[in-house]
C-alpha cells in the first residue's frame, strides 16, 4: 500500500525517513477552519482536514490502494493557542510568553486509507508533551528571531535547533515537538495492516 504524508514539513519527511518508513509527499492544499477551541480538538480537526483534501484528490486520480498521513502541530501556554509566527514581531512575543515557564506541544495525527472501492476510512489522535524552557533574555529572544528559525514553527521555536539551548526539560515524546509522534504513527499503521 502506497503512503503519502499529507505535509511540507522537512521535519515530518525525515522523522518518516528516520523510523524507515516509505512514503511519498503530497502536500494539502486545503484552507484551514477551525471550530473548536481545544488544542488536542484543533489539531485533529485540522489534520483530518489535511488528510481529506490529499485522501480526494488520490480517489480523483483513480488510486484505489493507499494511505495518508495527515498532521497539524500547535502550541498551548496558558490557554493560548500559539501558531506559527506571522512575523517576527509575533516570534518574539511567542517566546517572550514561552520562556521561564512549562507549556505544552500537541499533534494530531489522521490516518486516512482506501482499498478497492470502498470508501476511505479515517483515525484521528492526538499526542502531548510538556516542554519547560530557562528563562531569556531580551536579547536571547531577539538574536533567536534573528537568526530566522522560529519563523515557520508552531510556538516560534525548534527544539531540535538553536533554541535547544533554552529547554529545561520535557515529559512525553520529543518527536511530537519536532512535529509528529514518529513511533506512535508507525504503531498505528501497522495495527491497521497500512504498511504492506
Amino acid at each position: 500500500m502506497k503512503i503519502y504524508l499529507a505535509s511540507a514539513s522537512p521535519r515530518r519527511t525525515e522523522l518518516l525517513k528516520q523510523i524507515g518508513l516509505s512514503f511519498e509527499v503530497l502536500p494539502s492544499g486545503v484552507e484551514e477552519k477551525i471550530t473548536c477551541t481545544e488544542p488536542a480538538e484543533v489539531v485533529e480537526e485540522l489534520s483530518r482536514q489535511k488528510a481529506a483534501d490529499v485522501c480526494g484528490r488520490l480517489a480523483q486520480r483513480g488510486e484505489t490502494d493507499f494511505a495518508v498521513i495527515g498532521a497539524d502541530t500547535v502550541v498551548s501556554c496558558r490557554g493560548g493557542i500559539l501558531g506559527k509566527p506571522a512575523d517576527r514581531e509575533d516570534a518574539a512575543g511567542m517566546l517572550g510568553r514561552l520562556q521561564g515557564g512549562s507549556h505544552q506541544v500537541y499533534t494530531g495525527v489522521t490516518l486516512a486509507w482506501k482499498s478497492g472501492v470502498r470508501p476511505p476510512m479515517y483515525d484521528t489522535f492526538s499526542e502531548c508533551t510538556e516542554v519547560t524552557m530557562f528563562p531569556m533574555t531580551a536579547e536571547e529572544i531577539r538574536a533567536y528571531v534573528d537568526s530566522g528559525e522560529p519563523m515557520d514553527k508552531a510556538g516560534a521555536y525548534a527544539i531540535q535547533g538553536r533554541c535547544a539551548a533554552y529547554i529545561r526539560g520535557i515529559r512525553g515524546d520529543y518527536n511530537n515537538v519536532v512535529g509528529l509522534p514518529a513511533g506512535r504513527v508507525y504503531q498505528e499503521l501497522k495495527k491497521r495492516g497500512l504498511l504492506l
